[in-house]
């Protein structure tokens, strides 16, 4: 049973800045709702965490780098605040925090330092020492990926453990695919097998990008050894995946539905992030 997850967080945000000079992008907010439908708002790093942490995952590992440190205090439990937040009124957030407070608590957390940013193949290969030869799975950090009782992602972790699979994918039919890795599949009903992986085509043979969740064997460690840097001089993840097929590795994937799909990588993005979680809070109130 998979029980680790990777959750690379060292990229330099180049895009936001420059808000993301002094604060990683992984930390920027969104607006969530709490077990009793209060509104709360919450970094995207931590709504990751606590999505997994709510699907029964304990083992974690954080992938970050320079100028990272903020993302490392928040996991960091401070009583001395919650003590001075409770000598005055009992607020919803406080109770927040210290749910928070316990999960963490509750789990192994493993901060692994990437110091230059060589790209998200390279930030997963980090992390080798913490899998220990078991499956994991990877979840971007900048990347909220929610489906009503997490089904999308039960779906990868189950196919992959079924099928013995190398690697599993999750994709999504996109308008635009021009910031994605693009797949091409076989078959006619999920789990997919995977062809052909290209990291942001610019003739794209299908419009199914590849989202940032995986799941992985230990294979993928000896291709990203393999691997030399590609699109922006970076260790890509899916030129690893790529050389998976190429050894003739097993490659499945899953396709995403009914999912809430936010990602924070471009302002234009992450307005429509702030946008979209707020219209999902407001259809879950109804």
């Amino acid at each position: 049973m998979i029980s680790k997850v990777i959750i690379p967080a060292a990229g330099l945000g180049k895009r936001l800045l420059s808000i993301t000079k002094e604060i990683p992008k992984e930390m920027l907010p969104l607006i969530t709702t709490n077990e009793n439908k209060s509104i709360s708002v919450k970094p995207l790093v931590q709504i990751i965490f606590e999505q997994f942490y709510e699907m029964g995952f304990r083992e974690f590992c954080f992938i970050v780098g320079k100028g990272k440190r903020a993302i490392e205090d928040h996991f960091s439990p401070d009583y001395r605040y919650l003590d001075q937040l409770n000598t005055k009124d009992k607020i919803e957030s406080l109770t927040e925090l210290e749910k928070f407070y316990n999960r963490i608590e509750d789990s192994t957390l493993v901060w692994i330092n990437q110091p230059v940013p060589k790209g998200f193949g390279h930030a997963v290969l980090q992390a080798r020492s913490f899998t220990n030869n078991e499956s994991f799975l990877v979840h971007a950090g900048d990347t909220l990926i929610k489906t009503e009782k997490d089904e999308n992602i039960s779906q990868i972790i189950n196919t992959h453990e079924k099928e013995g699979a190398d690697a599993t994918l999750c994709l999504l039919q996109v308008d635009n695919t021009e910031q994605y890795g693009i797949a091409e599949i076989t078959g006619s009903n999920s789990p997919y097998h995977v062809k052909r992986v290209i990291e942001k085509p610019k003739e794209p043979p299908t419009n199914l990008a590849i989202m940032p969740i995986y799941a992985f064997g230990k294979t993928i460690y000896e291709t990203l050894d393999e691997t030399k840097p590609g699109k922006g001089g970076e260790i890509q993840l899916t030129d690893g995946i790529q050389k998976l097929i190429d050894w003739k590795q097993k490659v499945l994937a899953c396709e995403l539905t009914n999912a809430l799909h936010l990602d924070i990588g471009t302002p234009l993005n992450y307005w429509n992030a702030l946008k979209q979680s707020h219209r999902h809070l407001a259809n879950n109130e109804k």
